[in-house]
């Protein structure tokens, strides 16, 4: 990941400056990648990146589920499945 050096900022700037940097993030739709103790901790992005990150993890998760339900598929066999009714039955209910 190639980070723009401007983008950078310290978390003692940071606290000085807020209300600034959030407003370039929702204007310009840049991140801003925050230090501490010159380790990058945190970054701040926009709703619309935020937004569009949580999309892709959702997408993500359903392809792996989707996955995961034709690899059970594969080994489902419908003579061994019992009905509703059948459970039901065995249990009292």
């Amino acid at each position: 990941m190639l980070i723009n050096s401007d983008k950078m900022l310290p978390i003692t700037k940071l606290q000085k400056a807020i209300t600034q940097k959030v407003r370039e993030v929702a204007e310009t739709g840049e991140p801003i990648f925050v230090l501490k103790n010159n380790e990058l901790t945190a970054v701040i992005v926009s709703k619309d990146e935020y937004e569009s990150l949580k999309q892709a993890k959702d997408i993500l998760e359903h392809l792996e589920l989707a996955e995961m339900l034709e690899e059970r598929l594969k080994h489902y066999d419908a003579s061994k499945s019992i009905s509703w009714e059948q459970v039901k039955a065995e249990h009292g209910l």
